[in-house]
């Protein structure tokens, strides 16, 4: 999947933890998340997208890249968060240069 660049901040929900990073890139189907303390591999998290309408989307973790952040897909149950995910990586598509 294409992935476009972007600079959004989010909550993740991991257990009782709330904890704070920035989504650096976005395709359809996942995400790469800087991250001071990235989670390990196969984690899973449920994070809000700090949008003009916000979207809450469950996430796990794929890949992990160390001092940097994690690789995570998106897995988008509810339709109206699907569509409004979509609609956001749709924005971004638009945005890239050429």
């Amino acid at each position: 999947m294409p992935r476009f660049a972007c600079n959004v901040e989010l909550e993740m929900e991991w257990g009782s933890a709330r904890l704070r990073g920035r989504i650096c890139d976005a395709s359809a189907n996942g995400m790469f998340i800087e991250a001071a303390d990235p989670l390990w591999v196969g984690a899973g998290f449920r994070a809000r997208l700090a949008l003009a309408e916000p979207v809450q989307v469950d996430c796990f973790v794929r890949r992990i890249e160390p001092g940097r952040g994690m690789g995570v897909s998106v897995a988008l149950a509810e339709e109206g968060a699907r569509r409004h995910y979509q609609k956001f990586v749709q924005s971004l598509a638009r945005s890239e240069p050429g």
